[in-house]
């Protein structure tokens, strides 16, 4: 599942206001291909993968594992992507790995790290990372953010650096709430030998209608 280069990982990405899919391998960027959309992400995943892999040159059997972001995010968008690479994966006979917008948007970035992800109605989707670890994500409201006793050299990113640090007086960085594919594919790479659980819907938040039990992963060509 390799040409020498390392293992060739497939990255799915429709969980917020973006359809991406990237193809990795050995820790190099092959194909990146990324549409801004709010809606459409099922028609349109499964299409940008075939093209991006055929312009990489690069088969389904060539697949080591499918990557795919697991919100937090739109309800639909998160679920169709999640549910293409569920049933890729086991098509293939190769492993799914979740990975959630939070933890990409921490990587590579010094400890202590907030991340935050506008939540709707004044609240944030947050998780803290430490040295030691990641702390469990939740949803909070920005005034209960904000009066927390956090870490003095904290730096804040994702929409609560805008919505949460100049209120709590602690230290910005980037405001990029789209992690680079790159970053899925470094964190499910170290959790490719670990027999990682088949992943699932990041949901920090009550959906405003009932989805169905199960989304049907878009079909390929």
């Amino acid at each position: 599942m390799s040409d020498g280069r390392g293992p060739h990982l497939l990255i799915l990405d429709s969980a917020a206001d973006r359809c991406a899919v990237g193809l990795f391998t050995g820790g190099q960027t092959l194909v990146e291909r990324s549409e801004a959309r709010r809606t459409g992400h099922a028609e349109r995943l499964m299409p940008m993968a075939e093209d991006a892999m055929a312009e990489a040159g690069v088969a389904l059997s060539d697949l080591a594992a499918i990557v795919v972001s697991t919100g937090p995010g739109s309800f639909t968008g998160v679920r169709i992507a999640v549910a293409a690479a569920r049933g890729l994966a086991l098509a293939l006979g190769c492993p799914a790995i979740g990975v959630s917008r939070l933890e990409a948007l921490a990587h590579r970035t010094p400890r202590p790290t907030l991340v935050g992800i506008d939540a709707g109605r004044g609240r944030l989707a947050v998780q803290l990372f430490t040295d030691e670890a990641g702390g469990e994500p939740e949803v909070a409201d920005i005034t209960d953010l904000s009066a927390r006793r956090w870490p003095a050299d904290l730096t804040v990113l994702g929409d609560a650096a805008t919505m949460l640090a100049p209120q709590a007086g602690l230290s910005a960085g980037s405001a990029e709430v789209n992690p680079p594919l790159a970053h899925f594919a470094e964190i499910a790479r170290d959790r490719l030998s670990g027999g990682a659980p088949r992943p699932a819907p990041l949901y920090l938040r009550p959906a405003d209608a009932a989805p169905p039990s199960e989304a049907p992963p878009p079909r390929l060509p």
